[in-house]
């Protein structure tokens, strides 16, 4: 064996050292590759939704540590103000009670599949109750069916035609609500000339039981009065702006528009300000402060009418609570919030007293 000497040996140990290292610092480059493809390739997942998360917004199911029930609240869509509102109320609920409740749906605008998809995957999850407002009634029902097969509490809302809910709840007599905007258009419109009736969808059972008690209460009230075309449709703001930029353009001499889902009002108003004619024509409906504050302060719309989303969100909640925990529901029954503290039933629909109507000079109170 060589003799290296001290020198040699140091030298040798050096190598050794620096090709230890040199291991040590490309295992650390592997290492770190795999982890920054592993995180490529988990960025690369969140930024391709799946076809489900393209049109659904939902919150995660929660399970309720506390014991207590978990709603899914299912809307005909979320991320408008009407719905977000109605949020509030579920969270609210949840804050006062102790149950859980999440809402699912299709995102931005009204979907029948969507709607229906977000309810199968409420099922899935064995949740104790669903709350819904159906953009279309006929495509829940065998959906619902199937909930209710599973021992779910279905409460629904704004569709007393629905046949697979335990109940269904209203803010109001429907018909006796179209009869009272219809008196605010009279009022607005002189009791005279053309008007035009907008509803958010052709399928939407409440707008249609709306216009039923509108049209009946301008044909006894009001015969100078005249309806100018069949109901026409506005699912969203510029679709409603469309509609009624068409119905100007068809009858000059249309003086007045009842638009009854949230969005129409506002749509509405833009046409009517497009073809110089605020103040000529009067604009009322349903809608939020919130969604039309420039046209009420203008006088482009005098009046809205409206029921507070929060409140009816936190009625079917404790609504359905109540059917869970196996009280009678009767005439009488207070649910707890504004508009619902004395409610009248008939068969399983249940009754509230809930519209409010909105001017220039209280919309300051309803700044939402």
């Amino acid at each position: 064996m060589p003799d290296f000497g001290r020198k040699g040996v140091f030298m040798k140990c050096r190598k050794i050292i620096s090709l230890s290292m040199g291991i040590i610092v490309l295992a650390g480059l592997l290492a770190g590759c795999a982890g920054d493809t592993e995180k490529a390739a988990d960025t690369n997942k969140a930024e391709i939704p799946s076809a489900a998360s393209a049109e659904t917004e939902t919150s995660q199911a929660p399970e309720n540590e506390n014991g207590g029930y978990v709603i899914a609240n299912a809307p005909k869509c979320i991320g408008i103000s009407w719905w977000d509102r109605m949020d509030e109320g579920n969270k609210k609920f949840m804050e006062t009670t102790g149950n859980e409740v999440y809402q699912t749906g299709p995102a931005g605008a009204g979907d029948a599949a969507v709607q229906v998809s977000s309810i199968e995957d409420a099922i899935a999850t064995k949740v104790d109750a669903i709350t819904i407002i159906p953009y279309d009634p006929d495509s829940v029902e065998t959906t619902l069916a199937k909930a209710r097969e599973q021992g779910t509490v279905v409460i629904s809302h704004e569709a007393e035609n629905l046949k697979n809910v335990d109940y269904d709840i209203e803010a109001f007599v429907n018909k006796e609500y179209g009869a009272h905007l219809m008196d605010i258009l009279a009022e607005e419109m002189g009791e005279e000339g053309e008007y035009c009736i907008m509803v958010g969808a052709l399928t939407m059972a409440s707008h249609q039981q709306w216009t039923e008690g509108a049209v009946e209460r301008q044909k006894e009230a009001y015969p100078n009065m005249n309806l100018v075309t069949d109901p026409v449709e506005g699912p969203t703001t510029d679709a409603a702006y469309a509609a009624a930029k068409e119905v100007i353009a068809k009858y000059p001499a249309v003086k007045g528009f009842i638009g009854w889902d949230m969005v129409d009002p506002p749509g509405i108003a833009m046409a009517v300000e497009e073809a110089n004619k605020a103040g000529e024509i009067a604009v009322t409906g349903t809608c939020l402060v919130s969604a039309c504050a420039d046209y009420i302060t203008n006088g482009t719309i005098k009046t809205i009418s409206f029921w507070d989303p929060s409140d009816a969100g936190q009625a079917m909640c404790s609504l359905a609570v109540k059917v869970l925990d196996g009280e009678e529901i009767k005439d009488g029954m207070d649910l707890g919030v504004p508009g619902f503290e004395k409610c009248t039933v008939k068969e399983n629909i249940v009754y509230g007293t809930a519209w409010i109507d909105v001017t220039r000079e209280n919309m300051e109170e309803y700044n939402f």
